[in-house]
């Protein structure tokens, strides 16, 4: 099958790439815009031959399993989506020699500007949609338990990134400090119960579509696995320190706790704060680093009030 390139910024997308797609979906597929919002090369807007718009998204080749991935997050697409969880449709993966892709149903949707209480009250009621749903092995809990306290907890979902926090001390001394102190609240915490729960595994607000105030949409859902839902939660807390969001702060610190205690959340707390300064020192975003340790700082002193 035929592909076009006629979209904005065409270079970022291999025409191989675009022709496996074609030849996947077996239909013209023309490149109509780049996408705001994501961080992966390639994600634009196509239009197949049936006028349908789709979104598609590349990565270049880093692992060995990484097309494996893909298959496992189409897995849980169509899993989530036959419970309600209002997820795009995914309509194909693929990989050539250099990427893999994904392509997923185009929801006409922006992302999230920021989180608003109302926001915030939705997305808690899709995250319970996840309860018990896990349905692929890929472990975030674990996994989370092992970046918060260097201890080795089954399988290493990131090898580089647990690699890049270990060395987060020796970034600066307001690093080693707050990471000294995560690690100090951390140590004693035992290894977490299996959970049966979905996981997304980034519910940022750029992965959350809104139309008219209301959630239409919950995207990238590329890394979910298995583990307790608070991880999400954990993840929409972050991301709620600006006014007026201080009760939906207090509700998702309640329903965090009510869920795995205080011990489990100081952990997914600390991860968290982990990657949040791991990310932007990987980019060089050096500028970012100090507001990082400020919310992580805080985050802390309100767990430590709720213990």
């Amino acid at each position: 099958m035929k592909s076009m390139n006629h979209g904005t910024h065409p270079e970022e997308l291999p025409t191989e790439v675009l022709d496996d797609v074609a030849r996947v979906v077996e239909a013209e597929v023309t490149v109509v815009s780049h996408l705001p919002g994501g961080l992966d090369v390639g994600a634009v807007r196509v239009e197949l031959a049936s006028g349908a718009n789709a979104v598609l998204k590349a990565w270049p080749w880093e692992r060995p399993n990484q097309l494996d991935e893909s298959l496992r997050a189409q897995k849980v697409v169509k899993h989530m989506r036959g419970r309600g969880y209002p997820t795009p449709v995914c309509l194909g993966v693929g990989a050539t020699a250099t990427h893999t892709w994904q392509l997923m149903d185009f929801v006409d949707a922006i992302p999230a500007p920021e989180l608003t209480p109302s926001l915030v009250e939705q997305l808690m009621e899709i995250v319970e949609l996840q309860a018990g749903q896990a349905s692929e092995p890929h472990d975030h809990w674990s996994y989370a338990y092992q970046l918060a306290t260097g201890q080795e907890s089954g399988q290493d979902l990131d090898p580089s990134l647990s690699r890049a926090v270990a060395k987060l001390p020796g970034y600066s001394s307001a690093v080693s400090a707050i990471v000294e102190r995560l690690w100090l609240m951390c140590a004693d915490v035992p290894p977490p119960q299996e959970a049966p729960d979905m996981v997304h595994a980034d519910l940022n607000p750029r992965n959350v579509l809104v139309r008219d105030g209301a959630v239409a949409a919950v995207v990238d859902i590329g890394n979910a696995g298995s583990g307790t839902r608070a991880t999400d939660l954990a993840t929409l807390q972050w991301y709620t320190f600006e006014d007026p969001l201080d009760g939906a702060r207090r509700r998702l610190w309640t329903r965090i706790l009510d869920l795995i205690g205080w011990e489990q959340a100081a952990v997914l707390t600390a991860t968290k704060i982990l990657t949040q300064l791991e990310f932007p020192i990987r980019q060089g975003r050096h500028d970012v680093i100090p507001g990082v340790i400020e919310r992580g700082h805080r985050t802390l002193d309100e767990l430590n009030t709720l213990r």
